[in-house]
């Protein structure tokens, strides 16, 4: 009973905190505090000051804001125009259409943004005005969108395992190597459960697609060149050992800078 009055307790000091329109984090450390002067003798200030300190000045943290500028930098280039003219010929002819393109775009923009929120607006400004003037069910468009997008918490580099790592001290590495795997099986499964609703479903009508041969397909696709090779520099340089995560950023901001130039989307 005793356990359940202190939970009681601290949900009441969360709430009211962001009832109060505290940011979130400030609001953590005010049920923190709470918990620390009723459970310990210790000076809850010199504690708090310590820790925070020692966290916000993990070098390991610094990627973090490193590849949310890469994100917001590659959101403001041509590169989700690029990967729609890329990819949409060879999904044309699958079961479920272009809204593959949503899956296929959000798994490969999460390999080199990290973020999730970066990978939905990035993709969906492109995607969703393309999609709805091709009548596809705009449940579908948007449910795709949204679902795949979160693959940027699983797929390297992924912002939540840098923090995840940070936080039990672990390899930020040897995580994005673990998380490969499961990143790639989900988007293989939402485009199953595309393809199979797509032909299950008797709403779906969208307007065809125009054959394009092998070779125009090929051409289509050097569209992706650009994206294959900030991955490349991204991922690569942390798989082989070149870089660190930290590193890695720093790389992908620079890429992303020299992609924005070459696009003349930098001012």
């Amino acid at each position: 009973m005793e356990n359940v009055s202190v939970i009681i307790l601290f949900l009441f000091v969360l709430f009211t905190l962001l009832g109060t329109g505290v940011w979130v984090g400030l609001a953590l450390m005010g049920v923190a505090w709470v918990g620390m002067e009723l459970f310990t003798t210790r000076p809850v200030g010199d504690v708090m000051l310590t820790t925070i300190w020692s966290s916000s000045s993990s070098w390991t943290l610094t990627a973090l804001p490193m590849f949310i500028w890469m994100g917001e930098i590659l959101y403001r280039t041509r590169l989700s125009e690029d990967m729609f003219r890329g990819l949409a010929p060879w999904m044309a002819r699958l079961p479920g259409g272009l809204v593959h393109t949503n899956i296929v775009g959000c798994t490969v923009f999460a390999a080199v943004s990290g973020s999730s929120a970066a990978t939905l607006t990035t993709v969906g400004k492109m995607s969703i005005p393309e999609l709805r003037k091709r009548d596809y069910p705009e449940r579908m468009v948007i449910g795709t969108l949204a679902g795949a997008a979160t693959l940027g918490l699983m797929i390297p580099p992924s912002l939540t395992l840098i923090v995840y790592g940070v936080t039990i001290n672990e390899s930020i590495t040897k995580l994005f190597f673990a998380g490969i795997l499961p990143g790639l099986l989900l988007a293989v499964l939402f485009m199953g459960y595309v393809a199979f609703y797509s032909k299950l479903s008797g709403k779906w009508h969208p307007r065809p697609e125009p054959q394009m041969t092998f070779a125009d397909k090929l051409k289509n696709s050097r569209f992706l060149l650009p994206v294959i090779a900030l991955i490349s520099v991204v991922i690569g340089s942390m798989y082989t050992g070149w870089a660190t995560a930290t590193e890695a950023a720093a790389f992908g901001v620079i890429g992303a800078l020299v992609l924005a130039a070459g696009q003349g989307s930098l001012s």
